[in-house]
């Protein structure tokens, strides 16, 4: 490995050593391969082109999909000494001019440009007339029609670089992506024969739980109270959802703040401003917020609603615990999710994308009602084969839970499914088992079959979650369709012919943390709270002084390292990981001087 690599990531980034495949897909960049690189939210992607760009001879573009995320990288590379600008839709005429000229001048290592910038002819001709040595496609999901966030504008990218003499090298990265979706990105972008790493999707920080409580509201009240003073996001489906939740948790004195597409851009700025500048601890939002946010200290992520698939789940859930400290990920879910993402599917997607989309649809339900480890059930998602059943660190294998004996339960709808000639979906399979008296069951005669009525003692919604588990489990197929029809697998005749016997976890109805493990889901060092908090409030007068956001200053972790360490010389200061060569001219002193004070003082206390 280059030295020099090591050495820029020690000054620059404060840290001394490389996580897990940054080092190797530096190692292939600085031998001018195209690179895709696939790892997990938080574990470091930007430093895999970052680094780099600072030891190629040119200039690095970075294409990247949001406003918000170039500005907070730039922001945080000019903190570390790292010459970079960003081009989109925010800069002043005035300031655009400016920021051509120094281009032009190579005054930046590394310029980020929004897709549709890079795509306009006055872009297109500055850059054919500069030394580009690398691109770097952020967020390279977004190529993919298969992917959760399709860009259009992605899918000209590679337009562009074929005009760029010489061929600069073209590297791109992604937290979520399918074979499918992985191989779109190498045919969209061209990527020639790339090295391709995949460091796995797990975020062995991250308490997945799926809850589904008869009260969202009330669920959400108690979970936010175990919470206090801790930065969190609680993503909705729909904006009036999230104007009604903010209305109520403001209600009860939280500290909250809304992000949606029904505001006008200024008011989703400041909220967004108030979140990320630790002004507001929750920010409540539709999915139109997210995607770039680089906020390191989110310690926890709520689905009120169940998103639309599984890909986004994991990119939202994501956006806890950047800074690798425990957080937690709860998906509340009901049934009236379903209702609803259908009805947004039927309204947005064209028939040809609509089958897709209820596939995905499905996948998600699917994990919401599956009795297996959620870790596990995700990282199958994304084609890996992790080497464990349990987790021990997410709902379904902490919970407190009832095991039920339902195989005659499941044998009855199994046999319902199969007299109907597996011909029809749930709703129908459902009256049939309730006995119910309908016009159509009638004409279809179903009134006679052996199943009709066994089921009457069971509510509606009873039913279709047994239906929905023996499909989670892989006893029961449906169909990608708007109505979808249910058929059995190979595996329902275990049950129906081989006395097979199955049993369903009932979660028992409580804010779900992992027992005595639930301390170490919110720190994952021992550290002094109070000089935590003397720190945490230097970094944000520094952080308000220098109009940048906190995190960039020094991260959550950084300040815990100081609480644990007390570190009182430049030597000692420089080992606590985040302070590199430039944060420490720049802040060191100060923050020294804070953690000699609190010694001192507590020296006199004992006295």
């Amino acid at each position: 490995m280059n030295t020099s690599a090591q050495e820029i990531l020690k000054i620059h980034f404060g840290y001394e050593t490389f996580r897990k495949g940054q080092e190797e897909l530096i190692s292939h960049i600085l031998k001018k391969e195209d690179c895709l690189g696939i790892m997990p939210t938080g574990a470091g992607k930007s430093i895999c082109y970052q680094v780099p760009a600072m030891l190629l001879d040119g200039i690095t573009l970075v294409i990247s999909p949001l406003i918000s995320l170039m500005k907070d990288q730039v922001d945080s590379l000019n903190e570390i000494g790292i010459p970079a600008t960003y081009l989109n839709s925010s800069l002043s005429e005035r300031d655009y001019i400016q920021t051509i000229e120094n281009i032009f001048h190579r005054i930046y290592k590394i310029v980020y440009v929004s897709p549709e910038k890079l795509l306009s002819d006055s872009f297109i001709q500055l850059i054919t007339n500069l030394p580009i040595s690398m691109v770097a496609v952020d967020e390279a999901h977004c190529v993919s029609r298969w992917g959760h966030d399709f860009r259009p504008s992605f899918c000209e990218i590679a337009s562009v670089i074929a005009k760029l003499t010489p061929r600069p090298i073209v590297t791109a990265f992604t937290a979520t992506a399918t074979e499918r979706v992985k191989e779109d990105i190498i045919q969209v972008l061209q990527l020639e024969h790339p090295f391709t790493l995949t460091t796995g999707f797990n975020r062995s920080n991250l308490y997945f739980s799926v809850q589904s409580p008869e009260n969202k509201k009330e669920y959400l009240l108690s979970f936010l109270k175990q919470h206090p003073h801790t930065s969190g996001i609680i993503y909705c489906s729909t904006r009036k959802i999230v104007e009604e939740l903010f209305t109520f948790l403001e209600g009860h004195s939280f500290s909250v703040c809304k992000y949606h597409a029904g505001m006008s851009e200024q008011q989703r700025e400041e909220a967004q401003n108030a979140f990320v500048y630790d002004r507001q601890e929750i920010m409540i939002a539709t999915n139109a917020f997210g995607m770039g946010i680089d906020k390191s200290n989110v310690h926890y992520v709520v689905h009120y609603n169940m998103p639309k698939d599984l890909e986004s789940y994991y990119q939202e859930a994501g956006r806890a615990g950047r800074d690798g400290d425990k957080a937690e990920c709860v998906l509340l879910f009901h049934r009236s999710d379903i209702v609803m993402n259908k009805f947004l599917i039927e309204q947005s997607c064209s028939k040809e994308n609509a089958k897709k989309e209820y596939q995905k649809l499905n996948e998600i339900i699917d994990y919401c009602n599956t009795n297996k480890c959620l870790r596990k059930y995700i990282l199958e998602y994304f084609g890996e084969n992790p080497d464990f059943e349990n987790c021990h660190f997410c709902s379904n294998c902490n919970s407190e839970v009832q095991v039920t004996d339902i195989t005659i339960d499941c044998q009855k709808i199994l046999s319902c499914i199969k007299r109907m000639r597996e011909r029809f979906g749930a709703g129908m399979v459902t009256d049939v088992l309730k006995g119910a008296n309908t016009s159509k069951i009638k004409e279809l005669q179903f009134q006679t079959l052996s199943t009709y009525g066994i089921m009457k003692e069971y509510s509606k919604d009873t039913i279709r979650d047994l239906i929905s588990f023996l499909i989670a489990e892989g006893y029961i197929k449906s169909n990608e369709s708007k109505y979808p029809t249910l058929s059995l697998t190979p595996l329902a005749n275990t049950v129906l012919f081989e006395h097979k016997e199955v049993f369903i976890k009932k979660k028992i109805e409580k804010i779900v943390k992992p027992e005595k493990k639930s301390e170490k889901a919110q720190d994952s060092m021992d550290y002094d709270t109070e000089l935590f908090e003397i720190l945490r409030n230097l970094r944000r007068e520094i952080s308000n002084e220098a109009h940048i956001p906190p995190f960039i200053v020094f991260t959550d972790v950084t300040l815990k390292q100081m609480a644990s360490f007390y570190p009182t010389t430049e030597e000692s200061m420089l080992h606590i990981s985040g302070v590199g060569d430039v944060k420490f001219e720049k802040y060191g002193t100060v923050f020294l001087q804070a953690i000699k004070d609190y010694i001192e003082t507590k020296e006199k206390d004992r006295m």
